[in-house]
């Protein structure tokens, strides 16, 4: 059995920190290795995002209600004195948001054979 979270950790977060380290480089003004170090990832990720070779799976740049989650994100990393719980609430509000537009499910199919996706309706449930 494949849980959602699963299917995010390979497609949902490296597409958020894509986002997020373009959005760093090109209007904050940040280079790769600001970057890396404020994600607390290595450099030569950063530059993986950059040249598109990692986190574009999903394609967030649309994804309008999420826009403002990740500048949320942003301005906490670049303020440097925040509580990690919330940076982590709003990286799962984030991730909960892009689940629900149904980008993931082409995912959870390829994942689960087995599983009637069509039957599925986890990811795109409102929050209980």
């Amino acid at each position: 059995m494949i849980l959602p979270c699963e299917i995010a950790v390979k497609s949902v977060v490296p597409a958020v920190k894509a986002l997020m380290a373009r959005q760093l480089v090109e209007h904050h003004g940040l280079n790769q290795d600001q970057v890396a170090e404020l994600l607390g990832i290595s450099q030569s990720a950063v530059s993986k995002y950059a040249k598109k070779i990692r986190g574009y799976v999903l394609v967030l740049d649309d994804v309008e209600p999420i826009q403002p989650l990740i500048s949320d994100m942003i301005a906490l990393l670049m303020n440097g004195d925040y509580q990690r719980a919330e940076f982590i609430q709003l990286f799962c509000r984030t991730c909960a948001i892009i689940r629900r537009t149904g980008m993931v499910c082409e995912f959870c199919r390829k994942s689960e054979v087995r599983m009637n996706i069509a039957e599925c309706s986890f990811c795109i449930q409102p929050d209980p």
